[in-house]
């Protein structure tokens, strides 16, 4: 996770995203559900910070999206206030960092 967090820009917290997430999952539990599962709302945002160093290392929004998905119950404990930004997103990071394709690590084409 340290290596990610020194290679990927950890942005800011989206807090107006946050609270319109929270809301409706409190609002529409199911549509908030499947919205978090979908994870593209997070994914979308962090896409446009983390793309061209991603995208370098061999990996496109389509699997970079996939990766979120297996990480919406962390990024449902942050809307919720459980797990610090700092946390959620680095976690994520690391999570991506160690998905990249071994060959694009190998020949120098790592973040």
């Amino acid at each position: 996770m340290e290596k990610a967090r020194r290679t990927l820009f950890l942005p800011e917290e989206p807090v107006a995203l946050k609270s319109g997430m929270r809301r409706l999952i409190e609002e529409s539990p199911e549509e908030g559900q499947r919205a978090v599962r979908d994870a593209s709302f997070l994914a979308e945002l962090l896409w446009e910070e983390w793309a061209e160093r991603l995208g370098a290392a061999g990996m496109d929004y389509g699997r970079f999206l996939e990766i979120s998905r297996g990480y919406a119950e962390e990024i449902r404990l942050w809307i919720m206030g459980e797990r610090p930004w700092e946390h959620c997103v680095a976690g994520l990071a690391g999570r991506v960092w160690r998905r990249i394709p071994e060959r694009a690590a190998v020949a120098g084409g790592g973040l």
